[in-house]
């Protein structure tokens, strides 16, 4: 009897990887007719990234589009680096950037859902630090010579002696470093900025030259933590009246949530992400910091200007070992991100594994921030982190209105047609806007049913 229990025991031991290797499977690949799609009008996209990298705008790039929950067209162009010309492949790893902010956004989304916090909370209620902010109101232009900087305190409100920005992925998100400091006074905020006001970018924190000049006094630390440094900034200056206008937090603002995601669980960002959202979508080769084995398929990162490409001598800047940014960091395969994507498609499940409810992916992907609130593009509104079309034709794109999605500083793309069930993921090394909007009109004129 006992050796037909262990030996049932050793049964179940040995199934347990099937098991939960079934559990994380990758997504299905098919023919793109099968989930209607031309495979002609797909290879529309390898010609255009062929044509930009024989152009010299980027060293290579990988593309995957899924339709209907499954993978329709991969493709690998291009080369790792230019100096050792190793080819791009599918396997290749990208710095995705600012790609991990709706993945942090999402983390905020499951905490609302088990009621650990809610969207109109103020931040105070969580780090008590954000309690009393001030809000910086651009001064009158000094007479011609006559110094221009505000006092250098470095108290709440005032400008430090030296002028500089946090790092930034689009308009609004960088502070003119190099430039003399601003000139400004203080008022106090009409209210405090909310969880909403940080995923929808309309809370003022580090969202222009005014707020990024006082980030500066508190710099992070090497070897700080979330827990360290986010604190610190509820003490700076905000650049406008909360809800007022819609201005990129390229860093501060995710990095709080990615905080605000900690208190909530119990649990540091990168343990949160791996455990409640990669581990469950398959995502296996993505990460705040790759391992031995994983680093040489990190792609470089090269920067386009008169000369060409000049390589980024410290691209690694948003990733660590020991903060874990909810802003950027994130660096992955495109395969691995595209789970993600079609999880939302979905309505936030994949493969059996729910991560957010039907309703909570439609409040996600709603357009909270109207393309009419100052700082907005015409037809594009903003949802909890992510950007949402809400006129195709005046943003004038092939994707439907409601479709959303986020980007990151070194060329990474992706979005999401809910309408046509259609996830696109873009990983390039090189920024390059035209590429991206190239990117979605070639995937939605594949679309032939």
């Amino acid at each position: 009897m006992k050796l037909a229990v262990k030996g049932l025991l050793s049964s179940l031991l040995l199934a347990l990887p099937v098991v939960l290797q079934l559990s994380a499977a990758p997504l299905p690949k098919v023919k793109p007719e099968e989930v209607g799609m031309s495979l002609e009008r797909l290879q529309r996209i390898d010609q255009m990234l062929e044509r930009r990298i024989a152009a010299g705008e980027m060293t290579g790039a990988v593309a995957v589009v899924a339709r209907k929950g499954k993978i329709a067209h991969v493709t690998a162009k291009g080369v790792m680096d230019l100096e050792t010309k190793q080819p791009v492949t599918p396997a290749t790893m990208f710095r995705v950037a600012s790609m991990t902010k709706p993945v942090t956004s999402v983390a905020i989304m499951m905490m609302i859902e088990e009621g650990k916090i809610r969207l109109n909370d103020p931040v105070s209620r969580y780090i008590p630090e954000f309690k009393g902010q001030k809000v910086a109101v651009a001064a009158p232009a000094a007479p011609r010579g006559e110094s221009t900087a505000a006092p250098a305190t470095g108290a709440r409100g005032e400008a430090p002696a030296a002028a500089g920005g946090a790092r930034g992925d689009g308009a609004g998100g960088r502070g003119g470093r190099g430039n003399a400091p601003p000139n400004f006074t203080t008022v106090a905020a009409t209210r405090e900025i909310t969880i909403k006001d940080l995923l929808t970018h309309t809370s003022g924190l580090a969202s222009g030259q005014m707020s990024n000049s006082t980030v500066q006094a508190i710099a992070r630390k090497q070897g700080e933590k979330l827990a360290d440094y986010i604190p610190r900034l509820g003490t700076t200056t905000l650049e406008f009246q909360p809800g007022s206008r819609w201005a990129y937090s390229a860093q501060a603002g995710h990095d709080t949530l990615g905080r605000i995601v900690e208190i909530a669980s119990g649990m540091p960002l990168n343990d949160f992400f791996q455990k409640r959202i990669f581990e469950p979508l398959g995502m296996k080769d993505i990460t705040f910091w790759p391992s031995q084995s994983q680093w040489p398929r990190v792609a470089s990162v090269y920067t386009r200007g008169a000369n060409g490409l000049t390589k980024n001598n410290n691209p690694n800047g948003m990733s660590s070992e020991v903060y874990f940014m909810g802003s950027g960091g994130l660096i992955s395969t495109a395969e691995d991100y595209i789970p993600f994507g079609v999880m939302l498609a979905n309505g936030g499940e994949l493969n059996g594994k729910r991560i957010l409810g039907k309703k909570t992916v439609e409040m996600f992907r709603s357009a909270h921030i109207p393309d009419t609130l100052p700082g907005r593009a015409a037809g594009e509104g903003y949802g909890l982190g992510v950007r949402v079309v809400t006129n195709h034709l005046r943003r004038g794109t092939m994707l439907s209105d409601g479709t959303f999605g986020w980007s990151g500083v070194y060329g990474t793309h992706f979005f999401v047609d809910p309408v046509e069930q259609t996830v696109g993921v873009l990983l390039v090394q090189t920024s390059n806007q035209e590429v991206n909007r190239d990117f979605e009109d070639l995937v939605a004129q594949s679309i032939i049913d």
